[in-house]
């Protein structure tokens, strides 16, 4: 019985000093060489290898046996993913589904080999799932597209719970001091902490934000940029808060009429995580994490930036805002604003339990 065809991926043989694609079709290795032993001009020649070989083969759909799952992503990757709002993101989890997947065919895709996906990845269930959806989006669009006659089932470790850490003023508080205390982050970390309290923005929304956006004579941010594609993560126009827009106009008088709100001598931010991280260990929000070889603690941070939402979203719902106003203001769903912060109002459930009175 011939075995199952492997995809094509790059190996170097050293007796030919070259990097060669290689693959298995009827039970029989196949190989090409890409002509150099410089791995990035390899994976070009690799890349226009796959391209030349979909084209090739679209005079009709294939048995999930004779599709290499690489085939598909880089069909996924190049045809679909630059009409998303994150095209980098679907690069991130193409990248890592191919150093497990590279060399198997579509029919490989099954519970357990998705479940040794997970195994072999050793990251978080949040993170395995949105790659594993990933690899489920290209199998259905290459059905879509008539390259596949059917897609194996992808199977999801379950959803994470929410994450519902939030902080106290006095929390708040004491972060916000430490953002102002590191040198390095000092021009713009303390004023992204505050952005995220009183916005409830997620961080990507807050370092893409730019000043057009920003009206500080009617008091509004609009947090949808120009061109952005809409997603189902709602990035609302909301009325800037009182207390904020004192450091608002602080920070514009800083800036360029064009420039980014969040940014470090003009140059945009493109990751907070680091100095995000830094604050909040120095604010006291931090677990140990081993010791070094001095037998110094590691410490990591137990919060993110985005607790920074849920905290906005929190404090609202404890002043008793309406939860459908919540929603608004954050840009979610009236069900997702109801499982977030429900609980955290006063009058939460308080029909139900006059029912009983």
């Amino acid at each position: 019985m011939a075995r199952r065809g492997k995809g094509p991926r790059l190996v170097y043989l050293d007796h030919r000093g070259c990097w060669y694609i290689r693959w298995t079709e009827g039970g029989r290795t196949k190989q090409r060489s890409t002509g150099t032993a410089d791995i990035e001009s390899a994976q070009e020649v690799y890349a226009d290898f796959l391209r030349v070989r979909a084209r090739g083969r679209r005079q009709g759909p294939r048995d999930p046996a004779g599709l290499p799952i690489a085939e598909a992503l880089a069909l996924y990757g190049e045809e679909h993913a630059p009409e998303t709002a994150a095209p980098e993101r679907i690069a991130y989890a193409i990248d890592a589904l191919l150093t497990f997947f590279s060399e198997n065919t579509v029919a490989h895709v099954s519970k357990e080999t998705c479940r040794a996906y997970g195994r072999a990845r050793g990251k978080s269930d949040g993170t395995i799932r949105r790659e594993l959806t990933v690899l489920r989006a290209a199998l259905n669009y290459a059905v879509g597209e008539g390259r596949l006659t059917y897609a194996p089932v992808v199977h999801l470790p379950p959803p994470p719970a929410p994450r519902t850490r939030w902080l106290t003023r006095a929390e708040a508080a004491a972060l916000l001091r430490q953002a102002r205390r590191v040198k390095r982050s000092r021009l713009y970390l303390p004023l992204f902490v505050l952005i995220g309290l009183y916005t409830g923005a997620r961080k990507e929304s807050i370092l893409s934000l730019r000043w057009p956006q920003v009206d500080l004579e009617r008091g509004r941010i609009d947090f949808n940029q120009p061109g952005r594609k809409r997603t189902k993560k709602g990035r609302p126009i909301i009325p800037i808060p009182r207390r904020l827009i004192t450091f608002l106009r602080l920070a514009r008088q800083r800036g360029g009429e064009l420039g980014y709100v969040v940014n470090r001598h003009g140059v945009p931010i493109h990751d907070i995580k680091k100095a995000f991280a830094r604050a909040a260990i120095d604010a006291g929000f931090r677990r140990q994490d081993g010791t070094d070889g001095k037998d110094k603690p590691i410490w990591r941070a137990t919060i993110s930036p985005h607790v920074l939402r849920h905290t906005a979203g929190t404090w609202m719902a404890q002043r008793a805002v309406p939860l459908w106003e919540i929603g608004g203001y954050l840009g979610h769903g009236h069900e997702r604003t109801t499982e977030l912060y429900g609980h955290h109002h006063p009058d939460h459930l308080a029909k139900a339990r006059r029912a009983f009175d």
